[in-house]
């Protein structure tokens, strides 16, 4: 047994024992969820899927990734019943591959992944959402997603979309301040700095064929400046918030989404 594992809703999966996570998910398959109560539902498997592509001069590479995972824990303290699987942390970030640092595996890769892992996962658990920090995996989490639910699985999928008032898109006031509240010493603010503020569907036509260089030098879209570990704290709990809600109510939508 795992020592001093003394909260139920806090269970990481790569730590676990196979006992373990039978004894947890047992009966996983018994009950439609639709049917269950709360207390009869076994703990959804929450799975962070992030990228590894640059975050302008001052964030770290692993950014979406870290604020997938951050959001999955917070939901969690708030009493979420779930099971924290490890990331996956490789994406589709074609658009920054011009930056040094990005690894992207493609749409196409990254669809096969989520298939395979959500038809393994759904063997011995009901529940699986995948909780999406980066946008560019969007396209391939709808098609896995769609794909799963038609075989019948109950998998959904939740996006990190910020709801502040300064929102913006990648490595600006929204990813620095979340970056400047989870992880702070990995945030270089010497260098925040303004990207294009311009909004990404209009760049989305010059973006989609030269990547976000073409649009953003310093490969940030947004305004960094300004950012700060308060909002940062208020954006992680309104994401955290919205994740509870949608994982505990249940309800996909045609793509998928878990609203």
């Amino acid at each position: 047994m795992i020592a001093d594992r003394t909260d139920r809703n806090r269970i990481r999966l790569a730590e676990t024992t196979s006992p373990e996570v039978l004894a947890d998910h047992a009966g996983a398959h018994s009950v439609a969820p639709a049917e269950a109560d709360a207390g009869s539902v076994p703990p959804v498997l929450l799975v962070p899927v992030g990228s590894l592509e640059q975050h302008g001069p001052h964030l770290p590479l692993d950014t979406d990734t870290r604020i997938a995972c951050a959001v999955i824990e917070a939901a969690v303290d708030r009493g979420v019943n779930g099971v924290v699987a490890p990331s996956i942390a490789y994406g589709a970030s074609g658009e920054h591959e011009a930056f040094a640092g990005t690894i992207s595996i493609g749409q196409d890769a990254l669809q096969l992944v989520l298939t395979e892992f959500g038809r393994s996962a759904c063997r011995w658990t009901s529940r699986v959402a995948f909780v999406n920090g980066h946008g560019g995996n969007a396209r391939a989490l709808i098609a896995a997603v769609r794909l799963l639910r038609q075989e019948g699985r109950e998998v959904g999928w939740f996006p990190c979309a910020a709801r502040h008032r300064r929102a913006d898109a990648h490595a600006g006031f929204t990813e620095t301040s979340l970056l400047l509240h989870i992880s702070p010493a990995q945030v270089c603010t010497e260098h925040e700095i303004v990207g294009n503020v311009t909004s990404v569907q209009d760049l989305m036509p010059q973006m989609r064929i030269g990547g976000v260089a073409a649009v953003s030098p310093s490969g940030v879209l947004g305004d960094a400046t300004g950012a700060n570990a308060r909002a940062g704290a208020d954006i992680l709990a309104d994401l955290a918030e919205r994740l509870s809600e949608a994982v505990t109510r249940w309800e996909p939508d045609e793509r998928g989404m878990l609203v």
